[in-house]
């Protein structure tokens, strides 16, 4: 793609957390851009106090209203007892009407989970990055090309692993979308990455193209900013010629394995190349380490990301991960911020096996690490987990 730059990758240092989170989530809404594209805005500005997860509510409070309406409101409930008696009756038939309805949606999310395919086709693809490109209009793909997808299709079908997910379009054969699971035991348990796919004209001559939903975040040497996916497989990072594509043997499987494997690994500091002959010994297990500290921390926000821009098609699998999630998330948090070393807290039960490795984290890292324990709380709350509330770290 043109946008695509091979800068050296930089820390993002910019302090994430100066503005409230009513101001993030109205800079969210208000960005015109379809569901699983990136908002060019600061989207993660956002201090969540114990306050904000405790105020969610379907009804408006007093202290919730202007000056004038507030005195206006006061003066309203004080003409009469039986206003006020019906006023009080009329917010809790409200509540109660509110709570109906979020319990209904729960049940149709948790039905529609249940019954989420890792493989299936829909019907429109409109918002998929590669959307205006491939074959359009009255172009014929290639001869063979449509049966070799098909292939590809069955091959993904009955192989996938239970943490990829896929969905291809029959309109569009060309454009396939993956949404896989962060692996345990890295930094980026527990996290949800989206790709947009295509197969090019010239497939299987060629390579798929991927591109990665980024949320503007860096958090891993192969995965750019700007969507780049730098793998072997793929043409777009150095490697042996065993790593190559092989028209005849490599398939799309391969590569979205490929991805969640090797690139989503436990030591992403060693993706760059050279590192692992560069920082050898204790200095690199360090540099790894702290390396690790950053991708988490960038996973995190990447979660939020995901959970309040779904990509189409995955609402309910986004909803629902997060939902059964929430909890293994802040426990390993939690085990995080007394010093367990990022990607070695095991969650059993709700409860973490955390290794005997202690690592010392910097002071900055666990600054990051508790404002955006509160952001999730605040988040994972309004997604509809309940008790997120006794993660919240103390000031």
């Amino acid at each position: 793609m043109d946008d695509y730059a091979d800068d050296d990758y930089e820390y993002d240092d910019t302090d994430m957390y100066e503005d409230n989170y009513a101001t993030m989530q109205s800079q969210f809404d208000n960005v015109d851009l379809p569901p699983g594209v990136e908002a060019s805005l600061p989207w993660l500005k956002d201090i969540a106090s114990s306050q904000d997860v405790t105020s969610v509510s379907t009804t408006t409070s007093i202290s919730d209203l202007s000056e004038s309406k507030r005195k206006a409101t006061i003066s309203y409930l004080g003409e009469s007892k039986s206003k006020l008696a019906f006023v009080s009756h009329s917010t809790a038939s409200v509540e109660s009407i509110s709570d109906e309805k979020e319990e209904k949606e729960e049940s149709r999310v948790m039905a529609n989970i249940q019954g989420f395919k890792q493989f299936d086709t829909v019907d429109d693809f409109s918002d998929h990055h590669y959307n205006r490109m491939g074959f359009l209009g009255e172009e014929k793909p290639p001869k063979n090309w449509a049966k070799k997808i098909q292939e590809e299709w069955k091959i993904l079908e009955k192989n996938l692993p239970d943490t990829i997910f896929v969905r291809v379009c029959e309109a569009r054969m060309e454009l396939l979308r993956a949404v896989m699971i962060g692996p345990s035991g890295t930094p980026y348990h527990d996290g949800l990455f989206v790709f947009d796919c295509i197969f090019p004209p010239s497939y299987p001559n060629e390579p798929p193209n991927v591109y990665y939903y980024s949320g503007g975040l860096r958090l891993n040497p192969n995965l750019y900013d700007c969507g780049k996916v730098c793998l072997s497989l793929l043409g777009t990072w150095t490697g042996k010629s065993t790593e190559m594509w092989d028209k005849n043997k490599s398939t799309m499987l391969q590569v979205l394995v490929s991805i969640q494997a090797l690139i989503l690994n436990a030591k992403p500091f060693f993706n760059e190349p050279g590192f692992e002959k560069s920082y050898v010994g204790p200095e690199g297990e360090k540099m790894s380490r702290s390396y690790n500290d950053d991708a988490f921390i960038y996973s995190l926000k990447t979660m939020m990301y995901t959970l309040r821009k779904p990509p189409k098609h995955f609402e309910d699998l986004v909803a629902m991960h997060f939902r059964n999630h929430a909890h293994d998330i802040l426990v390993a948090c939690k085990a995080y911020m007394d010093g367990a070393v990022v990607g070695h807290v095991n969650i059993k039960n709700g409860n973490p096996e955390v290794d005997q490795v202690k690592w010392s984290s910097s002071k900055e890292f666990k600054d990051k690490l508790g404002q955006m324990m509160k952001i999730l709380v605040n988040n994972f709350t309004r997604n509809g987990s309940t008790g997120c509330e006794q993660f919240l770290p103390s000031t």
